[in-house]
């Protein structure tokens, strides 16, 4: 497993079923979702390929970015947190992003508030 993401798979769910109780269980840990990403549209409609059911989730917990803007503006770019919801021929796994690999990229921000979004995203996780 890497050291940048952590993740959860589930044998024999269906798709739609986990992308829908993803959204719920990011939003029952506080996270708004100011983005989502369709990768099998967007490399249907401008490449023209097929690839596997995947939706990537923007997880944001406002106070945490709010704050963490406020020390060093920057962060921005690593904004907000991904979450994968993937389709498989057997299972369908979902991948979040460990903030704490991404504040090991910032200058001024507080581990602490890495620890408290990797531990909501992992809270997500064992909701669904």
């Amino acid at each position: 497993m890497s050291t940048y993401a952590f993740s959860k798979t589930l044998p024999g769910a269906d798709f739609d079923d986990v992308l829908t109780r993803m959204r719920e269980a990011l939003v029952a840990e506080g996270f708004g979702i100011p983005t989502e990403m369709d990768t099998q549209a967007i490399f249907k409609t401008k490449l023209g390929k097929d690839s596997v059911r995947r939706v990537i989730l923007g997880a944001c917990l406002p106070a945490v970015a709010f704050e963490a803007m406020a020390v060093e503006p920057e962060v921005a770019v690593l904004l907000p947190c991904n979450v994968v919801v993937c389709e498989f021929p057997h299972a369908v796994e979902v991948t979040a992003v460990n903030p704490r690999a991404l504040f090991t990229l910032t200058e001024r921000l507080d581990p602490a508030s890495a620890a408290e979004v990797k531990a909501r995203l992992q809270a997500a996780l064992d909701r669904i």
